[in-house]
């Protein structure tokens, strides 16, 4: 057996799934169960007798988040569309959308009429201050979608300041960041209104599902009827009185984005679990971090002290590396059963895509730091099955991985 062959069978391997998700609580299946055995999976009904899952649904996560309403749709990326022509945004106007974000969140823009201006980012990986600031007054944008991209927050505080201050109004993207806050201030509850998402791997799962939570009766009143309630919006128990509904129920339309009763069924038991599976998240994120820190040209940015962070994923830079290195050592832990994703590859693949891969955006506004970052930025899932035997095999994997990229990135430069 060559030396080659030995070190291959020597090699770590992670048997584990990382996209594995929890699994729906009992109390859950059996509220789906009763449901398809009534067959009353439509959260409205003409002859309906007591509240819908959604209804009941929305009033629990608007009591959960500290805000005043809450309607729940079919998708988080339906939530942020809503959410976008709840606040008024018309064709051709402006958003402003931090450049390291997932496809929908640009794709809601386009989806609105909007057009989304990118603002740079910093190396924490969130918006940077003042390119926002140039930014907004270059494209007189009035809208700002501040993503909170796998769950790293902004000080956002100083965010909403500049926001006011620049007269933006402030939609938060919070797909990643549902228990998360800021200075003891949860994420969700500074903007306008704010945005979640219950696909399967996020921090509660319906397989699909959104839920968009405002304090202004307005928003609320529009949001309710462009979801599609078919003007039964008196079974909303997280709604704003009846009259406020009478001055938009004739202008904005029905895009039949509701939340289905089913999906409210599968999420409502798994809000309790939140702050139990934040603790488990954190302790498996500080898990890895302890060890990916030794490794060489791995580099996982500081998390603030006033940043309370829930992560369900872990976002590192690999630094020192050439192109063939990282799309190496990519390469190396996926085969030996760690899935990375990597944003520096140069066509999208999977859930992992870069603004420049966004062609439809119309001008392609310049974000030099994210451009750098993102070319060597890897995320990988952290399932809450992972035990800390998983997490010392799963960071074995990836040193390994490493010095092989690095050797054979060595061994190719001096050919």
């Amino acid at each position: 057996m060559s030396a080659q062959a030995k070190q291959a069978e020597n090699r770590t391997h992670f048997a584990g799934d990382l996209s594995t998700p929890e699994p729906i609580p009992e109390a859950g299946i059996e509220a789906a169960l009763r449901l398809m055995r009534n067959g009353r999976l439509f959260r409205y009904g003409e002859d309906r007798s007591g509240p819908s899952e959604a209804a009941m649904l929305e009033e629990e996560f608007a009591t959960l988040t500290g805000r005043r309403y809450c309607v729940a749709v079919n998708s988080g990326g339906c939530a942020l569309y809503v959410a976008l022509k709840s606040v008024g945004v018309s064709p051709g106007d402006a958003v402003l959308v931090n450049a390291f974000t997932l496809a929908p969140v640009p794709g809601a823009i386009e989806h609105a009429g909007g057009r989304a201006v990118l603002v740079d980012i910093d190396d924490r990986y969130v918006i940077d201050l003042d390119d926002l600031e140039a930014k907004a007054k270059s494209s007189g944008a009035r809208f700002l979608m501040l993503s909170y991209m796998r769950g790293h927050l902004p000080d956002i505080n100083r965010v909403s300041a500049a926001c006011e201050r620049l007269g933006l109004v402030l939609i938060e993207d919070c797909a990643h960041t549902l228990g998360a806050t800021w200075a003891g201030r949860a994420a969700g509850s500074f903007g306008e209104v704010a945005c979640f998402s219950a696909q399967t791997f996020k921090h509660v799962n319906s397989g699909e599902g959104g839920l968009l939570v405002t304090d202004d009766d307005d928003i609320a009143a529009r949001a309710i009827l462009r979801s599609g309630s078919y003007m039964l919006y008196t079974q909303h128990r997280a709604r704003p009185p009846a009259a406020v509904f009478e001055r938009h129920r004739y202008t904005v339309p029905n895009c039949s984005m509701r939340m289905s009763a089913l999906a409210a069924a599968l999420i409502r038991p798994q809000l309790p679990a939140l702050p139990g599976r934040a603790v488990r998240w954190r302790a498996i994120h500080a898990n890895l971090v302890a060890r990916l820190s030794q490794i060489p040209h791995l580099c996982v940015p500081p998390r603030p002290a006033k940043e309370g962070f829930v992560p369900s994923s872990l976002q590192f830079s690999l630094t020192g590396l050439n192109v063939t290195q990282m799309r190496s050592f990519v390469a190396e832990c996926r085969a030996h059963g760690v899935y990375l994703k990597w944003f520096g590859e140069d066509r999208p693949e999977g859930f992992t895509s870069r603004h420049d891969h966004w062609r439809y955006l119309r001008q392609h506004w310049p974000t030099p730091n994210a451009d750098r970052i993102l070319a060597g930025l890897c995320d990988m899932r952290l399932p809450l099955s992972l035990s800390e035997a998983d997490c010392w095999t799963v960071a074995a994997v990836m040193e390994e991985s490493m010095k092989a990229a690095w050797e054979a990135g060595r061994d190719e430069s001096q050919v």
